[in-house]
């Protein structure tokens, strides 16, 4: 299966499974639960260095790169953060560089997340993608110079 197909059936997985509330209560009760299905990040992961800048919540974010794919693990010690982050995390870990770098992630306007988000959690959702996608540029260039 081609990359990109499977990150756009991961979008589309978790759209369908929004179209299933119908109040923004029930989503958030939704994201908070896929935070608390995140699988624990490793305290040793719990440094400075892997806090995302731009969330107003701490965000820790690491990679993982094994067989051409990034793996992605993180946490937060705010509750939507961590959904937020867990929905990224199961559309693009598991991808290689480019996919993730091309990735429109258009599931986030999709289920309307852009639009019920208080400006400063939309600036660490968009701070939380950024990173990703830097670690994304990082493997692209260290699997392009080996």
């Amino acid at each position: 299966m081609n990359e990109i197909t499977k990150i756009k059936e991961r979008e589309e997985e978790i759209t369908e499974e929004f179209s299933l509330f119908d109040s923004w209560e029930e989503k958030y009760e939704y994201i908070i639960d896929l935070g608390k299905k995140l699988e624990p990040l490793d305290e040793k992961f719990k440094v400075p260095e892997n806090i995302i800048k731009g969330c107003q919540s701490t965000v820790w974010l690491t990679s993982e790169f094994k067989d051409g794919k990034i793996y992605y693990k993180a946490d937060s010690d705010a509750v939507i953060v961590k959904g937020l982050i867990s929905m990224l995390i199961k559309v693009l870990s598991d991808n290689n560089p480019d996919d993730i770098l091309n990735a429109k992630l258009d599931f986030i306007n999709d289920i309307g997340m852009m639009t019920h988000l208080a400006q400063t959690r939309s600036n660490g959702l968009l701070s939380m993608i950024k990173q990703i996608k830097n670690y994304a540029l990082a493997y692209k260039s260290i699997s392009a110079s080996n």
